[in-house]
């Protein structure tokens, strides 16, 4: 039987990290052994409160609500508000989803995009908002050609602050324009903001926020995960809050999908939404990480751009990005290579501060 063969407005890019076996083996045979930075994948412990919040929901037989219980959107309605200065938001306007990746991967096909519509995703950028479109059969195109474009009307365009992988900031002016040329066209912005929480040299704004938004969230998504925050990444816990009629169409399709956030892991969401000792430790820590890391780079000759917040330094020494991935690989110390996320990104590597403390120190040790 012949498979039928898969459109190529389908056909998706080889996964990135696929790529990195070779370096990733120079790296390993380092003597002290590799300190791996290059996915940013948390490695601090899960905070005793989620913890046990997790282990007292864990006798959970029945089927969770897509919807999310009421004490999770509530929680997430009020640490929206207490954390980021998010205000006006209904409980219905909030949906946990299982990761954001996942979210954001399925967006365009949930909103039942095809091959008429069109995505606009950063120039510099987190690989699964292309895949998104892709997965759709939409269409996509990097922000900076949104001038070529004439009259057509983009069906969504994702932004991200900080940004994935440079640590840029986007200002609250920059957010309102942005706001407002999608309301002139209909169009839906959906704000990643998954590192909204991790601030060092500017503070990011949420789209959904009143001094970017002026209260009215119609045709706004903004993204959160508590991967970063809380070291859930293996809890795949995340959420989507924003416009409430987006969200009850995203709400009705994932029901129908059976896309449905495991009741323990709602559970353990709202004493993470609910508790912020924890994710200040969390930030401390990844602060001084960052202090070591950015210092030791800067000595090696880096020159660090961006990176005013989030959980990467974006590096460069003005060379093509593979000849630095393998000078870092020499040394032990994997990176992700800058052309992953965009063809501007090809003289820079992204510096992962997701490490133990006697990895980062390692690390610092190697680059002097």
């Amino acid at each position: 039987m012949r498979v039928r063969q898969r459109p190529v407005s389908r056909t998706l890019p080889v996964f990135p990290w696929d790529t990195l076996a070779e370096v990733t083996a120079t790296a390993r045979a380092h003597p002290g052994g590799i300190v791996d930075l290059s996915v940013g994948t948390p490695v601090d412990d899960v905070a005793e409160v989620i913890r046990a919040a997790l282990a007292a929901a864990s006798s959970a037989p029945g089927y969770p609500t897509t919807a999310g219980t009421p004490a999770l959107r509530a929680s997430a309605v009020a640490a929206l508000d207490r954390r980021y200065g998010i205000t006006g938001l209904p409980e219905r306007a909030v949906l946990p989803v299982i990761g954001t990746k996942e979210l954001i991967a399925w967006l365009p096909t949930l909103l039942g995009l095809g091959a008429d519509d069109l995505v606009v995703v950063p120039e510099l950028a987190y690989p699964t908002y292309d895949v998104a479109a892709r997965l759709a059969g939409a269409r996509v195109i990097p922000a900076d050609s949104v001038t070529q474009l004439g009259p057509e009307s983009p069906a969504v365009v994702f932004i991200n602050s900080p940004s994935n992988p440079t640590g840029k900031v986007l200002g609250r002016d920059h957010l309102r324009k942005v706001v407002e040329w999608a309301r002139e066209r209909g169009t839906l912005v959906v704000s990643d903001e998954c590192y909204l929480g991790l601030a060092w040299e500017e503070e990011p704004t949420s789209v959904l926020h009143p001094s970017v938004s002026d209260g009215d969230h119609t045709g706004l998504l903004a993204v959160h995960s508590l991967s970063k925050s809380s070291s859930l990444a293996g809890y795949r816990a995340g959420f989507v809050a924003g416009d409430p009629e987006v969200v009850a169409e995203l709400l009705e399709v994932r029901k129908h999908a059976g896309m449905m956030v495991p009741g323990p892991i709602q559970a353990a969401m709202v004493a993470a939404l609910d508790d912020d000792a924890h994710e200040l430790e969390q930030r401390q820590r990844y602060a001084r990480r960052r202090e070591v890391m950015l210092a030791a780079m800067r000595s090696a000759g880096f020159t660090v751009d961006h990176s005013e917040a989030g959980l990467y330094l974006w590096a460069t020494r003005g060379e093509p990005c593979r000849t630095t991935l393998a000078w870092l690989a020499e040394r032990g110390i994997l990176v992700a290579p800058g052309e992953f996320y965009g063809a501007r990104g090809a003289q820079h590597v992204r510096v992962a501060l997701t490490a133990t403390d006697e990895r980062i120190a390692a690390a610092a040790e190697r680059l002097a």
